[in-house]
């Protein structure tokens, strides 16, 4: 059988901000889009604020994020238990955390490569 050859197509973007948090919140989004998490907009947000902060489970750091966005401590519960079911959030000891294998330092630039692979089927 003849291998089919297909095409690369490379296409880069470059986005500049001043906030770790921004940052946070489109990696979080595109990793949520990529793998279809379908993760809400406010979900997001708790990764991302978790994410920096290192974990949600003191209740300063609940609070802060619930000024900081205009929520409630229920509804950070509910994400906080969605998340933990998806692999997103992990707790470690007493702490509930973002999963080390999509932690990132913010404080970094970041590059991200996304590979999607289009499985090309043969004809019979």
């Amino acid at each position: 059988m003849e291998e089919v050859k297909k095409k690369v197509i490379v296409q880069r973007l470059k986005r500049v901000t001043d906030s770790n948090y921004s940052i946070a919140e489109k990696y979080y989004s595109l990793l949520s889009t990529v793998n279809d998490l379908r993760l809400t907009q406010r979900e997001i947000q708790l990764v991302a604020f978790t994410a920096i902060h290192g974990n949600i489970s003191y209740s300063s750091i609940r609070e802060e994020f619930c000024s900081k966005y205009n929520s409630t401590s229920p509804t950070i519960n509910n994400m906080i238990s969605k998340l933990k079911k998806i692999g997103v959030f992990v707790k470690d000891g007493t702490k509930t955390k973002v999963n080390p294998v999509i932690l990132l330092n913010f404080n970094n630039d970041i590059k991200l490569e996304i590979s999607i692979e289009h499985e090309v089927q043969q004809a019979e």
